[in-house]
């Protein structure tokens, strides 16, 4: 399994030991932890801290009471309005808390009561938070993807199968490839194709999966974002010689984010290592 997460034993079945307790917990305290990746998302793109001041509605600029701003429950019981002044609440906020409570049942239930857990949820978590703010303003923060870099890289050093050196040769090559791409297509064309946030957002994939998962998310997140029909037809070539071409593609211009697919190629990688090289650097 990529990175550190591969030397913990799963959680005992939901059943036992009062396991449906611990994952109830563990959703709602990534619903709690969603919440605040909501104030993320909404602060983020205008350089607005994420931790003063309190929680206010976008739409007036009333603080947000406590009891407005328990996950999931009071956006049912606002009925998606702000109690101030009767705006609309978007349903992305729900949609966030709930998907990461998700997150961290994920986690739990695959690395179970760990280190290794934690870490997958960090990971997951943030790449949940790059996805949407990718979707809305078409950048990835760098307050996200250079400290997960960071993160990455040291949480190789706990025990796993791949340490250190394959986390370090996942930030370089993952960070490398798409820099290439990037600048040749730039280069070449005059035309800005991928954006460098997409190339610090596989930095920190390789750092926190290994090099071992760079091919399994280049290839995974070209098919997601380009279509069917380019799918097909590389499907038909795929080969060594085919991944850096597609992704050559991948790189132009487009209305479509590219982060959010390399999001998801991370955690197909993440949570089915067999789609990953077998190789280490020792």
């Amino acid at each position: 399994m990529p990175a550190v997460l591969s030397s913990m034993s799963p959680l005992p079945m939901p059943a036992e030991d009062g396991g449906w307790l611990v994952l109830s917990l563990a959703f709602a305290l990534g619903a709690c932890i969603g919440s605040f990746l909501n104030v993320c998302i909404y602060r983020l793109p205008q350089d607005e801290s994420v931790l003063r001041p309190a929680s206010r509605c976008p739409g007036c600029g009333t603080p947000i009471a406590w009891r407005d701003n328990i996950p999931l429950l009071s956006w049912f019981l606002l009925g998606a309005r702000c109690r101030a002044c009767r705006a609309s609440i978007p349903a992305r906020y729900p949609l966030v808390e709930a998907a990461t409570g998700a997150l961290a049942v994920l986690a739990l239930v695959a690395f179970g009561p760990s280190p290794a857990a934690a870490v997958a949820f960090l990971f997951t978590a943030a790449l949940l938070l790059i996805t949407f703010v990718d979707l809305d303003h078409r950048f990835i923060p760098d307050e996200v993807s250079l400290p997960g870099i960071v993160v990455g890289l040291g949480a190789a050093f706990l025990p796993g199968d791949v340490g250190p050196l394959d986390a370090l040769a996942g930030a370089i090559l993952g960070g490398g490839v798409l820099w290439a791409v990037a600048w040749t297509y730039e280069h070449l064309t005059g035309v800005e194709g991928m954006g460098f946030g997409d190339v610090k957002l596989l930095a920190m994939i390789g750092a926190f999966l290994g090099w071992q998962a760079i091919p399994a998310v280049l290839v995974v997140s070209s098919f997601t974002g380009r279509g069917r029909r380019r799918m097909r037809r590389v499907a038909r070539r795929l080969g060594a010689g085919a991944v850096l071409p597609f992704v050559r593609r991948a790189a132009r211009r487009t209305e479509i984010p590219f982060g959010p697919f390399l999001a998801l190629g991370a955690v197909l990688a993440l949570y089915h290592p067999s789609v990953t090289l077998p190789w280490r650097l020792g």
